[in-house]
């Protein structure tokens, strides 16, 4: 296979991870909003208490958020890191590519949700089995061609680096 052009390059692990945890910092601000709203509508007095109906609600909120920002090509964490994603072709993603990457991003979490599941764990062993697969699945993008996450090869798209050309600014 050809050496991919430099406009389809994936950008650094590091630089998708930085983009990764400023876009799980911002997820706060895209749930807290719904979350209220669904709380005082439902009347909900306790944290368990339609959980799962907030649960459905949060997932849907997000699925939103990331579509409507990834078939515009970017959300904010990713403007910040020069971060697009595009599909195979470095086509802007259509709504059906779009939620269909949003279902197989969950693969940084469920399989640790599921394996701890049936366990009662400790907070410290939930956070390291939840870190020590997120550190895994990112390091994984080593062994794909194209250095992309695996979700992305699954879903038809890519994250490529859109560093602007600092060479064409004026000083």
């Amino acid at each position: 296979m050809p050496a991919l052009p430099a406009s389809l390059r994936a950008p650094s692990l590091r630089r998708r991870m930085a983009c990764w945890l400023y876009e799980g910092t911002l997820m706060f601000g895209v749930v807290v909003l719904p979350g209220l709203v669904f709380g005082i509508l439902t009347n909900t007095r306790h944290a368990l208490d339609n959980r799962h109906a907030l649960q459905l609600l949060l997932f849907a909120v997000l699925a939103l958020y990331f579509g409507y920002f990834w078939v515009k090509g970017q959300t904010l964490p990713m403007k910040t890191w020069h971060i697009r994603v595009v599909d195979r072709q470095g086509q802007p993603l259509r709504w059906p590519r779009a939620l269909l990457r949003y279902l197989l991003a969950w693969v940084w979490f469920l399989p640790p949700l599921a394996a701890m599941a049936p366990f009662k764990l400790s907070g410290g062993e939930v956070t390291v089995l939840m870190g020590g697969w997120i550190v895994v699945w990112a390091l994984l993008s080593r062994f794909q061609r194209g250095q992309q996450f695996w979700h992305d090869v699954w879903a038809g798209t890519r994250l490529i680096d859109v560093q602007p050309d600092l060479s064409r600014r004026r000083v």
